[in-house]
């Protein structure tokens, strides 16, 4: 029977000094972990956990079977690895705080905003314009949705929606991902200025688009999705089963990057996020989003999608997906305490100044001496 290790994050603290310097900056970001839970399942089953801080991290490794030593060596880390900037042209996007990347579909049926940029060129500029200017480090880009029930989009048609979009938002000196699952969109959205590719497959719905995405030198996001079939939206959201959610997108993700690495993606280039609200229940939802740190052992930049997310309405008396911004910042906050380094959002305006305060407070903890002896 196989074993598998992980090396979850559990107490975050204000600040090394807090703890004589017992703790670990996770992932290069502004969050400081001290208390770390070893695990070790078997077969799905959780078969021991011991909770140890950073000094006491190299003997709990010591004791773990020999075939899972490297592994959490690896983990330990990944959790401790300073992730460089991703360059997008000639922006550079530092992934010490967190990012905001800002939404823009172009299709008629989104769950949040569909048809409101698509058939008006002036709205759609007018929307990248005041996103770009809130302060989105990225502006990302779809032209197919990935809604339950959402209808297939033949390619042709994805391009002609993505394209003129991403024209103008590189000539107005945004950084660009495009949100798509097919290489021929890939190539002609960064043949038009994108930069980052996002797909919601993992590279997993066209064969081809492991090779191209290595060979375009893009930076690519990683997204968890159950479904082992992704011809359609739909499939993406199908076969969540999972024995503990959290662990197994981390099985599937350490998987999928390692895919990535394989085909020659570079490592630094990687973005893994765990698929807020694909394949999930509510209940799913909620402990993977209570788990998020733990993705950190992976070794990658982090993203986090749950703005707006129809577990925030499932919470809040079904509220509309145009009135779940109070969630929305919830959500984010929490990718801010687990250190996420890019948040994908519609609201950008209201997401940046909650990051901008969040970020005041973390940099008044770290140069907070005053509660220490002299």
């Amino acid at each position: 029977m196989s074993h598998t290790v992980y090396l979850q994050p559990l107490t975050t603290v204000t600040g090394p000094q807090a703890v004589e310097g017992d703790a670990v900056r996770l992932g290069g970001s502004m969050v400081y972990v001290r208390e770390f839970a070893v695990i070790v399942r078997s077969g799905g089953a959780v078969e021991s956990r011991q909770v140890v801080t950073r000094e006491r991290m190299d003997a709990a490794l010591a004791e773990l079977p020999a075939d899972l030593a490297d592994e959490g060596a690896a983990q330990w880390a990944g959790l401790q690895r300073v992730h460089p900037p991703l360059q997008c042209g000639e922006r550079t996007i530092r992934l010490d705080q967190p990012q905001v990347m800002g939404i823009l579909n172009v299709t008629p049926d989104s769950f949040s905003d569909g048809g409101q940029f698509m058939d008006d060129p002036e709205a759609m500029r007018a929307q990248a314009a005041t996103m770009h200017e809130a302060g989105a480090a990225i502006l990302d880009i779809g032209g197919e949705s990935t809604r339950p029930g959402a209808a297939t989009v033949w390619e042709g048609d994805e391009i002609k929606r993505v394209v003129p979009a991403i024209e103008v938002c590189a000539a107005m000196g945004a950084a660009v991902s495009v949100d798509t699952r097919r290489p021929a969109v890939m190539e002609a959205a960064l043949g038009a200025g994108a930069h980052v590719i996002n797909d919601v497959s993992a590279l997993r719905h066209d064969p081809r688009s492991l090779a191209y995405a290595a060979a375009s030198g893009a930076p690519v996001i990683l997204m968890h999705a159950p479904g082992a079939s992704v011809e359609a939206a739909e499939e993406l959201h199908k076969d969540g089963t999972y024995t503990a959610v959290a662990f197994d997108v981390f099985d599937w993700l350490k998987e999928r990057r390692d895919a990535a690495l394989a085909a020659g993606i570079a490592r630094e280039k990687i973005v893994l996020d765990p698929g807020v609200g694909f394949g999930k229940t509510l209940a799913q939802n909620l402990a993977l989003l209570n788990a998020l740190p733990l993705f950190h052992a992976l070794g990658q930049p982090l993203l986090l999608g749950a703005s707006r997310k129809r577990m925030i309405g499932a919470l809040s008396n079904e509220a509309a997906a145009h009135e779940r911004l109070g969630g929305s910042l919830t959500l984010a906050q929490i990718g801010m305490d687990a250190g996420y380094h890019l948040l994908r959002v519609h609201d950008v305006f209201e997401t940046v100044q909650a990051r901008n305060v969040w970020r005041g407070l973390r940099d008044a903890a770290l140069t907070d001496f005053n509660g220490l002896v002299a």
